[in-house]
């Protein structure tokens, strides 16, 4: 839908001052590194970690030409023909268009919020409705303050049903999406412990999270997370369910069917009803009969919901990047399609710089009408906004239609598969996005480096996440430069840091010179610090615009002799002091004689002083830390004070930021917090898990009384039992320390110990009275079994565990 100017207005409130009255709006921008459409979006400069309004020029330059804004003190004189609307509050405002927006439609929309559970439910209705329904919805889990808006304004008038989620976590928020929504039908899926810091106690969550159901004609809920409630439910119908407890729709039985499907039986309006859902574990079997409550609440006959309930296929909410052959990078989101994630999914191929070249794979996107021409025009915009090169379409829909860049059509998956090698895929990005019905995953699988089978996920939306901490902890204009050294923490080399490049860090630093070579290979442009530069390497950092850490006079000769021979001037060097560590650097004894060099010298320019905190997560050290601190003060403005010009000063690692706010001068340093390991948090940290390091079962034993297990014969097991030998060993990374009982793993949630000496390519567990099969997952640590207890157990520290994992573990990175 296509809003003029004076629509904008009138809805928004505030000031215009407009430049173009033509100018029609039916794009929503929120994001200067993610835009599209730009002719006819709408900028809206969103409070945040880092101030919008410093990204509009950005925006401008990239052909945005009208901005709601609330700095009223904007020069608008360097954005000329661009419209701007001034609010109080953009976050309003964008609310408040959606609002509108919302009342242009009149088909049934669902409204579904809880602690948990909300995207699998939605995701599962939309599996449920959509042989009848024209469905919009919720993409991935956009259900904040900023997503639910993004979400509704994707309603249009070829859909003929909604189906959102909200989530809050503070009284306060939900009034404002429940006008957003005006949901039709409700589902509170449950109430739990999530966001409990938010509320004052548990009836002041379930009164927040109710609000988005004031109006709604039939809301659908569990009495037993309502218990103790006292206000009133909302709706002017109430559809309410139980699982071995009493409801409009009573499960009053349940049976598990070859260890894959939960059998339910259940009472309806006084008839005995059945249904069968393909999951057994507890969390997903509720949501299922929350689908189940729900789709009769909507008049489905039980005899169709029980054929459909057991088609329902598992939500994989997770995009991923795996590294491909012929020197490819495969992204692998595969299993839904729709335009939102489709753009979500390119705006991640965008990120990606390790190629020159992208290329989409897409099948035909799902719909019911069969004039898709709107449709494929907003696919066309997006592939000339994201950078695109190549699009392969595969269906008989797709191929119908032109697009701004290279295509190939296939009407089916089998045919491409069958004409792969004719496509040449070399040397690129490749993202794959297709509906279910098409398969993609066999492409993946096709495309996708047979590794071996230990793999080391790293969780990117994890990462974001504990940068955006880090980065809400420094004080206005505070740089950040992120550490990506020993393969970014055993994490991954381009992958790290093409995302800190899009999350706009400003500077990377490597302890070597290949290292960053490597980066600059891979195409990131950010400036990067070499914190261990050898000679042999000079001739390297120079060609790649590398910047040296100077720690001594040796290393500062003969880099200038270097830079003397090539005749090169005011070239960036950073200067290493050694305030305490006794590493690398320059001791205070010897700064005279660097301000000597440094005077009047044109060879170099110093970019940075830095220096290197020796204990700033340890409290019992807090003295000396303090003392570090006012020695590099000291010292760094003497040498800044003689070079004459601005240098960055910098102190703080990880913990520094956490602990000492004291100590970030101009800039700090971000390392293993990335990760999500900070030794200042030493209970509840704010940080999420980053990496799981997963494997499978080779084979399982019946060991006789007795019998020993591995080398040395140190696995013993007096009475006899079971074992398990999984695919992972010293030579992925996992320390020989860890055997005889000292490692833990978790198998199907539970956590068993290894037994006997840990070989080089795997190592036993004992499993005695478990149910386990061949070829189950394993997981040797995530977020229950830590590598800060791992580390602990065998008297070490997270870093070496990590830095420990082997390259021959394949790096799967995904987007949650």
């Amino acid at each position: 839908m296509l809003y003029p100017v004076n629509e904008i207005t009138e809805t928004i409130g505030g000031k215009s001052l407009i430049e173009n009255p033509d100018a029609l709006i039916r794009t929503i921008l929120t994001d200067s590194r993610k835009l599209m459409d730009v002719d006819q979006g709408l900028f809206f400069a969103l409070p945040g970690r880092r101030d919008a309004h410093t990204f509009m020029s950005e925006a401008f330059k990239a052909g945005v030409r009208n901005f709601v804004i609330s700095n009223h003190k904007l020069d608008r004189t360097v954005f000329k023909s661009a419209n701007f609307y001034v609010v109080e509050d953009t976050l309003k405002a964008l609310q408040d268009l959606v609002a509108h927006h919302r009342l242009k439609f009149s088909y049934p929309v669902i409204g579904i919020t809880g602690s948990n559970g909300k995207t699998i439910v939605k995701e599962w209705l939309y599996q449920l409705l959509a042989p009848e329904s024209n469905i919009v919805r919720s993409p991935k889990s956009f259900n904040s303050q900023i997503g639910v808006p993004l979400s509704v304004w994707e309603m249009n008038e070829e859909n003929d049903l909604g189906i959102f989620e909200a989530g809050v976590s503070k009284t306060g928020e939900m009034e404002n999406l429940a006008q957003v929504i005006r949901p039709t039908i409700g589902i509170l899926t449950n109430i739990g412990e999530a966001h409990n810091d938010g509320f004052e106690n548990i009836n002041e969550k379930i009164e927040e999270k109710l609000k988005l159901f004031e109006g709604v004609d039939t809301f659908i809920y569990s009495p037993k997370y309502l218990e103790g409630y006292e206000g009133e439910l909302p709706g002017k119908n109430h559809f309410s369910w139980g699982y071995r407890d009493t409801g409009d729709l009573e499960v009053f039985d349940d049976e598990l069917l070859e260890d894959k499907f939960q059998f339910l039986r259940a009472r309806y309006k006084g008839n005995e009803i059945q249904a069968v859902i393909p999951f057994t574990d507890f969390a997903s079997v509720e949501n299922g009969i929350i689908c189940w409550a729900t789709m009769l609440a909507l008049g489905y006959e039980p005899e169709e919901l029980d054929k459909r309930l057991e088609k329902l296929l598992p939500v994989n909410m997770r995009l991923e990047l795996k590294t491909g052959t012929n020197n490819c990078s495969i992204i692998d989101d595969s299993y839904s399609l729709d335009l939102s994630s489709l753009a979500i999914a390119l705006d991640f191929l965008k990120q990606q710089n390790q190629h020159l070249r992208r290329t989409l794979v897409l099948s035909d996107i799902p719909g019911t009408k069969s004039d898709r021409t709107e449709v494929y025009e907003k696919v066309s915009r997006l592939l000339e906004n994201k950078n695109v090169n190549r699009l392969i379409g595969v269906g008989t829909q797709i191929s119908k239609y032109k697009f701004p860049v290279e295509t190939i059509f296939y009407e089916t998956t089998d045919a491409l598969l069958q004409n792969i090698q004719s496509l040449k895929l070399f040397n690129e990005t490749i993202l794959l996005k297709g509906g279910r019905t098409f398969e993609f995953e066999r492409i993946s699988k096709i495309l996708t480096q047979k590794v071996h089978e230990t793999v080391l996920e790293i969780n990117l939306t994890a990462i974001e996440h504990n940068l955006n901490y880090y980065k809400s902890n420094l004080n206005q204009g505070i740089k950040l430069m992120a550490i990506v050294k020993a393969f970014s923490y055993g994490s991954g080399s381009f992958e790290i840091a093409n995302l800190l490049e899009f999350n706009k860090v400003d500077y990377l630093a490597v302890a070597y010179a290949d290292e960053g070579v490597s980066l600059r290979q891979a195409g990131t442009t950010l400036p990067i610090m070499v914190m261990s530069p050898d000679v042999l390497a000079f001739d390297s950092i120079i060609n790649n615009k590398l910047e040296p850490e100077i720690f001594s006079f040796r290393i500062f000769d003969e880099f200038t002799d270097v830079l003397n021979r090539k005749n090169l001037e005011h070239y960036p060097i950073h200067l290493k002091l050694d305030t305490g560590m006794h590493r690398l650097g320059f001791m205070e004894s010897e700064i005279d004689k660097l301000l000597t060099l440094l005077k009047d010298n044109k060879t170099v320019k110093v970019q940075s002083i830095f220096s290197h905190l020796v204990a700033s997560d340890e409290p019992e050290h807090e003295e000396f830390t303090k003392q570090q601190i006012d020695q590099f003060d000291r010292i760094s403005k003497s040498i800044s004070e003689i070079l004459g010009y601005s240098v960055i000063r910098h102190l703080s690692n990880t913990s520094g930021i956490s602990r000492h706010p004291d100590a970030q001068f101009d800039m700090v340093r971000l390392g293993i917090g990335l990760y999500g390991i900070d030794n200042a948090y030493r209970e509840r940290s704010p940080l999420q898990t980053v990496t799981a390091l997963k494997t499978s079962i080779s084979q399982i034993k019946v060991i006789p009384p007795g019998d020993t297990v591995g080398y040395s014969r140190t696995g013993k097991l007096p009475q006899g039992g079971t074992i398990a030998t999984v695919k992972v060993g010293y030579a992925d990374g996992y320390s020989r320390a860890l055997g005889n009982g000292v490692g833990k793993m978790l198998i199907g949630g539970k956590e068993v110990s290894t037994i006997g000496k840990i070989c080089m390519d795997m190592c036993m567990l004992d499993i005695t009275g478990l149910e386990i099969n061949e070829g189950e997952e394993v997981i040797v640590f995530n977020d229950q079994i830590r590598v800060e207890d791992i580390a602990r157990s065998i008297g070490t520290i997270p870093y070496e565990i990590l830095t420990g994992i082997s390259q021959r573990v394949k790096r799967v990175y995904y987007y949650e």
